[in-house]
């Protein structure tokens, strides 16, 4: 088992959850974070730091397409290790639906 980032997490972004990571597998996005599911060890400690709910068992239904994505990206996307801004408006995006088809970005963030 591991965790991933899910929907909730694109415009959000709020980062909290990376300096608690233990092995450092968050990777950064333009507008979202995803995790490697080869380095992460499943502690779980991720999970109750992020606000938007955005972390989940890769355990739990209908997770098929986040558990690509997640792989996908962090290969492709910056490791992320330090809290880096959280978008000003993040609390507005926070409880938004359809935000995969209509915000996703493919492309890479910042790293650190």
């Amino acid at each position: 088992m591991t965790y991933v980032v899910t929907e909730a997490c694109i415009k959000c972004k709020y980062m909290d959850c990376v300096e608690v990571c233990p092995v450092d597998c968050f990777y950064e996005g333009e507008n979202m974070l995803v995790i490697n599911p080869n380095e992460c060890i499943d502690c779980g400690v991720c999970e109750p730091e992020c606000p938007a709910e955005a972390i989940v068992p890769d355990t739990e239904p209908n997770l098929d397409k986040w558990v690509e994505l997640n792989a996908k990206y962090s290969a492709e996307w910056p490791n992320i290790t330090v809290k880096g801004d959280t978008p000003a408006d993040a609390d507005a995006w926070k409880d938004k639906d359809n935000k995969f088809e209509e915000h996703f970005s493919p492309e890479p963030g910042q790293g650190s």
